[in-house]
């Protein structure tokens, strides 16, 4: 891991994951994935240092891809 980087798992109440990626001197930075509270994966991209780049993409419940945003970069 290079140097200023960590990983961070965010937890809903219920101790479920509800995000998981890296930040980067506090920064949310490269890939992230975000979840619902029933642990399906919702919403998945990258961010350079805070910001939101590529292609993002938006799931189903059932996984069904159901959106993508490219934001460039």
């Amino acid at each position: 891991m290079a140097r200023g980087q960590t990983t961070e798992i965010v937890r809903y109440p219920d101790g479920s994951v509800k995000a998981r990626g890296l930040r980067v001197d506090g920064a949310l930075h490269g890939a992230w994935k975000f979840y619902r509270l029933d642990g399906s994966l919702m919403r998945s991209g990258s961010f350079d240092r805070g910001r939101q780049v590529r292609v993002w993409r938006t799931f189903a419940r059932d996984g069904r891809l159901v959106k993508e945003t490219d934001f460039g970069g």
